[in-house]
């Protein structure tokens, strides 16, 4: 990691990429513009890091969460590789001051970000940051609908793991194994 407590954000070199919409056919000029993240002493909002194996899979994710959002104005959303220093970085750019939550899909990202994590004061992370035992995709997509909605850390982490509570089928028609 290069930065330290003592430096700025690095945000020049973050692996973030940016927000934009679902297109659809029956949509204004409007909709299709890029999306524009709120300025933060208007909106505070508890940002999102979502990170995975695959940038593409991230990013898609992105786009399915905020393209879901109807009338709301999306809560910073960054999507980003399993690098170490994009997800710190993403961090710091996603950060409103009132918490950052972030969501993985794979075990080993899981461990990866845990250590992130312990060593949160050494690499200057945001404060609160907490990790989300969730699935990526079904996770995010209430986790970015509860931060634009300003919930605050808690409610947007609860919402993500909630996801595993959510069954497909009803427990009687359950498909053959």
């Amino acid at each position: 990691m290069s930065a330290g407590p003592d430096q700025p954000p690095d945000r020049a070199n973050a692996d973030v990429l940016p927000l934009h919409p679902a297109a659809r056919d029956d949509a204004d000029a409007d909709a299709r513009a890029p999306l524009r993240m709120l300025p933060p002493a208007e909106y505070d909002r508890v940002g999102l890091v979502l990170v995975s194996h695959s940038r593409a899979l991230a990013q898609a994710t992105l786009n399915l969460a905020v393209g879901l959002l109807t009338g709301t104005a999306p809560a910073p959303v960054a999507a980003v590789g399993r690098d170490a220093e994009a997800v710190v970085a993403a961090t710091r750019q996603v950060d409103e001051g009132v918490g950052v939550a972030l969501l993985c899909d794979l075990e080993e990202t899981a461990h990866e970000l845990v250590v992130l994590l312990e060593r949160a004061e050494e690499l200057a992370l945001p404060f609160p940051i907490r990790f989300c035992d969730a699935p990526l995709v079904e996770g995010a997509v209430p986790a970015v609908a509860t931060a634009a909605a300003g919930g605050d850390l808690a409610a947007v982490v609860e919402a993500a793991e909630d996801a595993y509570r959510v069954r497909k089928t009803n427990d009687h028609h359950r498909p053959p194994i």
